[in-house]
């Protein structure tokens, strides 16, 4: 068991090497010929071996040839070979060689593997009892075991104190404190701190495929790595009664990229579970993790503000049918409570607004290298977890949005480019180089990143089935949660102007497991990481200089008509052109403001114009449910016919050319399907028929149960004042047994 060269050789160990094995080792080409002489008379007068004079260097060569006898041949060798050895190679270097291959007993080989197997610590942590005990050990490596001459290697080791003593090298109250510490006993593991990252590297990195004893320096802290560690260990205890075995995490420091924590998995949870399984670089489905992405390009380009509304009702979007987690709806929903509601509807009517092509491109550009195939194969199911990205270029992403706010005041309003790179996990001597600066953003600009991270800093935290969690934490956090579908992967992300975090929780094989969802099972570790980390109170800075002073209505969130009442917020510079409210309209009323009338009833002069904030009939019927103090428009007056424009239903269900499949029943009966409809007024009655055929009527909620037979067939529905609405669709045969 060897590791790597040491970078350096720690000065104790050295000092007590050098007074042991070659005082003389800075002063001699290889080969110390007092030394020699000295055991050559030693030899002679015991009439045996009992010193070989060896320098070091010579040493280091029989370190590395190995040879199968001491002979005077092999002497004479290993002597030409050190001279040799001394003209190509510094002292240093001759010192790392023999420390690097030096036998310590058993199967351990080198001072590193020693120290850790011995100590439990690196070789520069070394105390003086332990450095001369080391130091000693390659002479009589046997000694080493606990029960065989452990008094011989004690005594070495005092020796050899008392001998730095004499030199000066430690005084005399450091000797006697060394010499009373005791020898160490089994042999401890090697530290195993990053398991699944030392694997990668050896499988990335080209010296690491060509030489498995490459040694490579790592940005990894080993503090912050055990503790994370630690703390994974701990949830997993708690989460494996639920048959969740796996978790994984990722600390990434903003300003430099660099990874400062990385847990691949697990160890502990076993074979049979996937311990082997490094998950920080496992494509996984996002779930919601990417929703504040499309948020953040969405405020930049100005398609909405933080308080735009967007429909949260039954949808069908190509074909496409999303669902809400908790399967209610809230008819109309500001963005940002979408966002930190975590809702798939809403989110979806917005990704289909923005654009799923240009989205998908925008993915490229923020680093998620996973989302390889055309915008077609995902499609708008990518914002909900149709895709598949890993935790580290996940958790980078957020740290690019932290360092974008990091790095944008110190550039007079332009952009640095290459702030969303790879996060780094093998250190690198950094080099002064200016930035490259852009007017543009890269791709995300500062005031959409600090909205985004505004919007998602809350402790407080509806989950997807709309219950409040609260969660503690002594410092502001930007985070959001996903949960895939079928409960196969919890997620949490969070950021800080200092640091970005990771987590995954699951199985390594896929199983997905009954309430695994992200905010219970990865948000309370993310949180107790945090609270590890340094960095308590800051916060990003706003980014005036970007953002602008900008009217919205102030119930739909959009660019103000004339008659909405309006707010003012700090929106992006893209907000200047963004879309108008869609939901205020003047109505006309009678002269009692009663009813609403137009002009084949009532002349012009003698209505009152009114504005009014008006949904759509079908986000309506949700919307009242939530929001007792919305204003339903005023009946029109009986004289008065409404225009096509004016009717107040709405069809929910069906869609447009649905095509319905009707599953059979257990007993074998066929199932029946739901057809839905919304309606302005409470006391409506529907009148429902299909092919011209009544059959029922519905009050208050307007769902009706019915069993069409296999075929096309045409819906009409009409309300009680005669306004009429008519649908089409198909019922698909169901199969034979």
């Amino acid at each position: 068991m060897a590791l790597p060269l040491l970078d350096s050789i720690p000065e104790k160990y050295e000092l007590a090497l050098l007074a042991f094995e070659d005082k003389r080792f800075y002063r001699h080409g290889g080969v110390d010929l007092l030394s020699m002489a000295r055991a050559m008379r030693q030899n002679l007068s015991q009439g045996k071996v009992i010193s070989g004079g060896s320098t070091i260097t010579m040493q280091v060569i029989r370190l590395y040839r190995k040879p199968d006898s001491r002979s005077i041949s092999q002497k004479v060798l290993e002597v030409m070979l050190a001279g040799r050895l001394e003209l190509e190679y510094s002292k240093k270097d001759i010192l790392r060689f023999y420390a690097a291959h030096a036998p310590f007993g058993g199967n351990v080989v080198g001072l590193e593997a020693a120290s850790w197997r011995y100590f439990g610590k690196q070789p520069h942590l070394l105390s003086w009892a332990e450095a001369a005990t080391l130091a000693v050990l390659p002479n009589s490596p046997g000694l080493i075991h606990p029960g065989r001459n452990r008094q011989q290697l004690l005594d070495k080791r005092n020796r050899l104190l008392d001998r730095l003593l004499e030199h000066g090298k430690l005084d005399s109250l450091s000797c006697e404190l060394a010499k009373e510490e005791a020898l160490p006993e089994a042999p401890l593991p090697l530290p195993q701190l990053a398991p699944h990252l030392m694997d990668r590297i050896r499988k990335e990195h080209p010296a690491g495929k060509k030489n498995p004893e490459a040694r490579f320096r790592t940005t990894i802290d080993p503090d912050l790595q055990q503790q994370v560690a630690g703390i994974l260990e701990r949830h997993i205890v708690l989460l494996k009664s639920n048959e969740i075995h796996n978790a994984a995490a990722i600390v990434i420091d903003v300003e430099s990229g660099s990874v400062l924590a990385y847990v691949g998995n697990v160890i502990g949870t076993g074979a049979e579970h996937g311990e082997q399984v490094d998950v920080v670089r496992a494509s996984r489905s996002t779930g919601s993790i990417l929703k504040p992405f499309l948020y953040g390009l969405s405020l930049q380009e100005g398609i909405i503000t933080p308080n735009s509304l967007l429909p949260d009702i039954p949808a069908s979007i190509r074909g496409y049918r999303p669902e809400n987690f908790s399967n209610k709806y809230d008819g109309a929903i500001p963005v940002r409570q979408a966002l930190t509601r975590s809702l798939n509807i809403p989110m979806v009517i917005l990704l289909q607004r923005y654009g799923l092509e240009r989205f998908h491109h925008q993915l490229a550009r923020l680093g998620l290298s996973t989302f390889s195939k055309s915008p077609g194969h995902y499609g708008l199911s990518i914002i909900l977890g149709g895709g598949e990205c890993t935790l580290e270029e996940v958790t980078n992403v957020y740290s690019g949005m932290a360092r974008t706010l990091n790095r944008f005041p110190t550039h007079s309003g332009r952009y640095e480019q290459g702030l969303f790179r790879k996060a780094n996990y093998l250190f690198v001597e950094e080099e002064d180089q200016a930035p490259v600066l852009s007017p543009n953003p890269d791709p995300i600009s500062a005031s959409a990143c600090w909205l985004t991270l505004e919007t998602i800093r809350q402790l407080d935290r509806p989950d997807e089935l709309g219950q409040w969690e609260r969660f503690h934490s002594s410092q502001q956090i930007a985070w959001k949660t996903g949960t895939s579908f079928g409960f196969r992967d919890a997620w949490a992300v969070g950021v800080t102007p200092q640091f970005a975090v990771g987590i995954w929780v699951g199985n390594a094989d896929g199983e997905g497991r009954p309430n695994l969802l992200g905010i219970k099972a990865a948000a309370p570790i993310l949180f107790d990481v945090f609270e590890m980390l340094p960095g308590r109170g800051s916060w990003f800075t706003q980014p005036i200089d970007e953002m602008r002073r900008v009217a919205v209505c102030s119930q739909s969130g959009y660019r103000p008509l004339s008659i909405c009442p309006t707010d003012t917020l700090w929106l992006t510079k893209g907000s200047l052109e963004g879309p108008a409210c869609r939901y205020h309209q003047v109505i006309h009323l009678d002269g009692e403001m009663k009813h609403q009338v137009n002009s084949s009833c009532v002349a012009p002069t003698e209505m009152v114009h009114l504005p009014w904030f008006v949904l759509p009939p079908v986000e309506e019927h949700y919307y009242v449910q939530q929001h007792p103090e919305y204003k339903l428009l005023p009946p029109f007056r009986e004289d008065c016919s409404p225009s096509d424009e004016d009717i107040p239903m709405q069809l929910i269900d069906p869609k447009p050319n649905t095509r319905i499949y009707i599953p059979k029943n257990l007993d074998g009966s066929m199932s029946r399907t739901v057809f839905k409809a919304a309606h302005r007024r409470p006391e409506a009655v529907l009148y429902w028929h299909i092919d011209e055929e009544f059959v029922g009527q519905t009050e208050h909620f307007h769902h009706l149960e019915l069993s069409p037979p296999p075929g096309e067939h045409r819906l009409t529905v009409v309300d009680d004042k005669g306004n009429r609405l008519e649908r089409k669709f198909t019922i698909l045969p169901g199969k034979e047994d």
